[in-house]
């Protein structure tokens, strides 16, 4: 398993190919966006890679950030036409305390 960090630094087109390369792989199955921990599994649902963002989430900059990164990536699953899928829950409230 593989596991990145990032700041709220972070360039968004860089990650967005992070992450559109390691969803092209034909062994993966599923991106469990959930708030600062994006997971990606395969299709036995093991853990392949853990993108996680350490953004503050009251920081508007931060999270157009993460939306835009979000929009990048779904756009990319759904062109993949095949049975790669996602979970969208990126601001739940829970991720505001």
């Amino acid at each position: 398993m593989k596991e990145l960090v990032f700041y709220e630094d972070f360039d968004v087109d860089e990650v967005s190919e992070s992450i559109n390369d390691v969803m092209s792989k034909w062994s993966i199955h599923f991106l469990d966006i959930n708030g600062p921990n994006w997971i990606i599994y395969d299709y036995e649902m093991e853990v392949k890679c853990i993108f996680q963002f350490r953004v503050d989430f009251y920081d508007l900059e931060s999270r157009i950030k993460l939306e835009d990164l979000k929009l990048n990536v779904i756009h990319h699953i759904e062109s993949l036409r095949d049975e790669t899928t996602y979970r969208d829950n990126l601001t739940n409230s829970v991720f505001f305390d």
